[in-house]
């Protein structure tokens, strides 16, 4: 099974099919934004178990915030209080 979390091609198929196979990733697969990316623009609250590092990219989180505006609560305080970051991820949460 470990084998399996840290296979990129199996992980980024699973987040493919299913955006919550992100959690059942390695670390270091977490960490990878091609993989974080494909998982949170299936669904943007799939952030939550992407790592530290990608939850404070402006990219990965504002792709989040537009599939889901809720997951603006995974991205790190840093990126939350980034007044550049507010004003790009505004219109994404306009209905």
């Amino acid at each position: 099974m470990e084998t399996l979390k840290n296979d990129r091609e199996i992980v980024l198929a699973a987040v493919q099919k299913n955006d919550s196979a992100l959690q059942f990733a390695s670390e270091t697969l977490k960490n990878d934004p091609k993989i974080v990316l494909a998982a949170v623009q299936k669904n943007g609250s799939a952030l939550q178990f992407a790592s530290e590092t990608l939850k404070n990219d402006s990219k990965v989180v504002l792709t989040a915030v537009q599939q889901d505006s809720s997951a603006l609560q995974f991205a790190s305080e840093s990126l939350k209080n980034d007044p550049k970051f507010i004003r790009m991820m505004k219109p994404s949460l306009i209905l």
